[in-house]
């Protein structure tokens, strides 16, 4: 993966600032057990090498993780990855949808479901506007069927598996202020806008958070 090792894009990359300026999680681990450190650390490493989906499944994947998270300039956390390692590990969340394959058969189904839908050329190879339609449509079917699965379904299981990753990586933490793991050191300051000392306030706290370069 190309990019830093830390300090991920800014939400608005145009203003030269994100949303917590100068805010970097990573200055954090001082406060962190070593097992806690050691954890954190490794995800700003190599991410793990792909060993459950196949390169066309990958690439769909990685394009479909792009759209649900808006991830469309380097560096990008590396979900794929991420999701792969516990298809493969079949590190699952222990439950599926009755009527639905178990999760590593069910990404298989949805990847393949989304090429169909995107022809000759697969989804990943489809323009970002093509590939924003076609997601919406199987949003916008709810309770309805598609290929052969509950959409709604469907659409619960990516979003599941693709917000954990993100969610897990420091980038991410970044970018929403979050200043990772809160054990041992704690909270002083509970409360509604109550900041700690090592926490930066959002200077654009009236933004949609998923309205990237946004005014």
């Amino acid at each position: 993966m190309s990019g830093p090792t830390r300090g991920r894009l800014p939400l608005d990359a145009a203003d030269g600032g994100g949303r917590f300026p100068g805010f970097d999680v990573m200055a954090q681990s001082k406060h962190w057990d070593d097992v806690t450190t050691a954890v954190v650390t490794a995800r700003l490493g190599m991410p793990p090498d792909i060993r459950f989906f196949s390169a066309a499944e990958e690439a769909t994947a990685t394009a479909l993780c792009d759209q649900l998270l808006g991830q469309r300039e380097e560096p990008r956390v590396p979900v794929v990855n991420m999701i792969d390692a516990r298809l493969s590990d079949n590190e699952t969340d222990g439950w599926h949808y009755e009527g639905m394959a178990p999760d590593r058969q069910a990404w298989r189904d949805s990847l393949a479901g989304l090429d169909e839908d995107a022809g000759v050329r697969g989804f990943g190879e489809a323009p970002w506007s093509e590939q924003s339609a076609i997601l919406q449509a199987v949003q916008d079917l709810g309770s309805d069927q598609w290929h052969g699965m509950v959409a709604a379904r469907v659409w619960s299981l990516w979003t599941r598996y693709a917000c954990t990753a993100f969610y897990s990586h420091p980038w991410a933490w970044e970018e929403i202020g979050f200043s990772g793991p809160a054990y041992p050191r704690g909270y002083k300051n509970p409360g509604v806008d109550k900041l700690e000392p090592f926490e930066v306030a959002d200077v654009r706290p009236n933004q949609d958070p998923l309205r990237r370069g946004a005014s």
